[in-house]
């Protein structure tokens, strides 16, 4: 029997709403290298005004205002409402399926925050190709949290192969998408997926433990498999010679610039770090993440945005999601 009516489900998309308006400045904030609690306000990207409580109501202030800043009338992405939008569903849904179908308290918290989560990826590495590493840490200690909670409940779900089951999905997150790296790798002599899809398969594999997140990692495969081919597609198209030009005479193609292709043994130490959370511990220590993986921990973001990806690289973090 379920905790709350049925009809409550509209609190959690209330809710969801809410926390997904707070989403907008994570995904706009985190690439950035920008402090969330700093500015303590919330901003317009073109003209940096501050923003009042009018413009701060979910999905309302945007469509009021025609998806124009109150104050400067530019454009405001369509994002902030969608994520507002999807996150409050997201919520709505957990809501119903928790309290008022079942009555599992524990879990509607952490799948809700870890959803949240992942929604912020999503949007993330559709724009920029990247999943920062804060975001992976963090859902990665939502699962540690999760299992904590298990075994205070003394819930039988806490242990997986005798060790506890966020630890036991982590390391199926990562062998399934390393591995997947490391056969591409082998077999194209291409990098095969990037190192922050197996850092975010560690984070969702420690909140829906192994089986789930076989499950999700072989949906994401196949879903990313058949819409990534369509989006090479689309994009080939797109970005052939003269393709906006009409009929008029197409552009010289510019020359493709090689990229080395990540070195197996690179691959192979990446993946001890990320077993052994040395990513993570990176963090904190920048120096040790150096000398480890061999990069900084946090990119600038000028490098982040400068990067322009070739059509046939597709960001497999949303359909991880």
């Amino acid at each position: 029997m379920g905790l709350f009516p049925e009809w409550t489900w509209i609190m959690g998309f209330i809710c969801g709403a809410f926390i997904g308006s707070f989403l907008n400045v994570v995904i706009y904030r985190t690439p950035r290298n920008m402090p969330l609690g700093k500015p303590k306000h919330s901003f317009c990207p073109k003209c940096k005004t501050q923003l009042r409580m009018p413009d701060l109501w979910p999905l309302f202030s945007w469509a009021i205002a025609g998806g124009r800043c109150r104050h400067c009338g530019e454009k405001v992405t369509s994002r902030y409402f969608w994520v507002e939008l999807l996150n409050g569903s997201l919520w709505a849904w957990i809501w119903w399926d928790n309290f008022c179908v079942g009555n599992d308290v524990l879990r509607a918290a952490i799948y809700a925050v870890a959803a949240s989560t992942l929604l912020a990826i999503v949007f993330i590495d559709w724009e920029l190709y990247i999943i920062p590493d804060q975001i992976n840490g963090f859902l990665f200690l939502v699962g540690i949290a999760y299992n904590v909670g298990l075994y205070i409940m003394h819930n039988p779900k806490a242990t997986t192969w005798g060790i506890p089951s966020s630890i036991a999905g982590a390391l199926t997150g990562i062998g399934i998408i390393w591995g997947i790296a490391l056969f591409g790798r082998l077999l194209f002599g291409k990098d095969a997926m990037g190192h922050g899809d197996i850092k975010m398969a560690r984070g969702f594999g420690a909140v829906l433990f192994p089986m789930g997140t076989v499950l999700s990692c072989g949906m994401a495969v196949a879903v990313g498999a058949i819409l990534g081919i369509l989006q090479v597609i689309l994009l080939k198209s797109k970005n052939r010679p003269g393709a906006a030009e009409g009929d008029g005479e197409p552009e010289p193609a510019e020359p493709e610039v090689y990229e080395e292709p990540e070195s197996i043994g690179s691959l192979l130490k990446s993946g001890l770090g990320y077993v052994l959370c040395f990513d993570l511990i990176g963090l904190a220590i920048p120096k040790f993440y150096k000398s480890w993986f061999g990069e900084d921990a946090i990119l600038p973001f000028e490098e982040v945005e400068e990067w322009n990806p070739d059509y046939t690289m597709i960001p497999f973090g949303p359909y991880l999601a």
